[in-house]
């Protein structure tokens, strides 16, 4: 534009300056110039990229290189993600963002993982539901050691934690369609919260005042008032389905509820008010659970039982635990 400038010219009629302009051919071989530098720039700042798609799941791993037993997805501060059952039972596997696998843990023999979560220090925590252990793996050494072991458990099922490092866990009894509530604190002690139905999917509130839980077989999701020492109370009625059946949820940083629907092979989203916002459709029928990850933490990634595998797709807003992991992860 500049060189454009030094083509326009001034001359002098009586007490006036008029301007004389280029020929009609140089004006427009400026123009053009500056609007393909003006394309370029913007393309360089993602002005000119095509709007993101959301909510379009695709496959991540390829079909049956998890087993059925594919439960528990959770990314660490790195990035990582991690699922149980990979290639066969009593294992853990990761996964890279371009969706290559690695068997990285095989548990002791006869334990099964199902949920997994992680400390505020970067410590693996794991449902072991046929030993009635929940395991505490460092990541570094792969070393583990029981942080609980509670007989009372009908099967540690899926996990929940909060800003204290204590975790909640959902002891579901499929045969009698009943289940349990559990806490446990940091020093591995156990307190019973709750006998419900077959309790299954749990979850913290972004602001850590709020637990859900739902019931697989009732089809009920249950709202918790958390306080600040652990404790629930004023158990209230969320949300009820009337087909089909849940397992694994999460919640985005806006409180918004990320509901997977086993059998229907879909994520429903749930504000915090209960209102329905969204059903997102899957490749396969039968998803076990779900967590939030990549560079922005607005990537989902959710287990599929039917297919042996893991889906992935977008979403608005970034994961409940992105923000401390990115934080813990400077801190190391």
């Amino acid at each position: 534009m500049y060189g454009l400038l030094k083509k326009i010219k001034t001359k002098q009629l009586g007490d006036k300056a008029v301007c004389i302009l280029p020929t009609t051919n140089t004006m427009k071989l400026h123009l053009n110039k500056w609007a393909l530098i003006t394309a370029v720039l913007l393309s360089g700042t993602g002005m000119a990229q095509p709007p993101e798609q959301l909510h379009k799941s695709v496959i991540l791993t390829p079909v049956n290189s998890f087993t059925s037993g594919v439960e528990g997805p959770a990314v660490d501060a790195k990035g990582n993600l991690y699922a149980v059952n990979f290639e066969k039972q009593g294992t853990i596997g990761q996964v890279k963002p371009d969706g290559s696998a690695v068997l990285w843990l095989t548990l002791p023999e006869g334990s099964i993982a199902n949920g997994i979560r992680f400390t505020s220090r970067g410590q693996m925590l794991l449902a072991d539901y046929t030993g009635h252990n929940v395991w505490l793996v460092n990541p570094l050494t792969k070393k583990m050691k029981v942080l609980a072991h509670e007989p009372r458990m009908n099967q540690p099922n899926d996990l929940a934690i909060d800003n204290r490092d204590r975790v909640y866990a959902s002891d579901p009894n499929w045969k009698a369609g009943t289940g349990q509530l559990w806490r446990i604190d940091p020093n591995g002690k156990t307190h019973l919260l709750d006998t419900m139905g077959t309790a299954n999917g749990v979850e913290v509130s972004p602001d850590n005042k709020k637990l859900y839980v739902n019931e697989s077989v009732q089809r009920k999701v249950w709202v918790y008032d958390l306080s600040p020492d652990g404790s629930v109370k004023n158990k209230q009625l969320f949300y009820e389905f009337s087909d089909y059946g849940m397992d694994g949820m999460r919640c985005d940083q806006q409180g918004n509820l990320y509901i997977t629907r086993f059998g229907k092979g879909t994520v429903v989203i749930l504000g915090p008010d209960g209102t329905k916002l969204n059903e997102i459709t899957l490749i396969g029928k039968r998803p076990t659970n779900i967590a939030f990850g990549g560079p922005d933490g607005r990537t989902a990634y959710v287990t599929l039982q039917d297919q042996g595998n893991i889906e992935t797709f977008r979403v608005e807003f970034p994961g409940r635990e992105f923000k401390s992991a990115k934080k813990k992860s400077s801190k190391k």
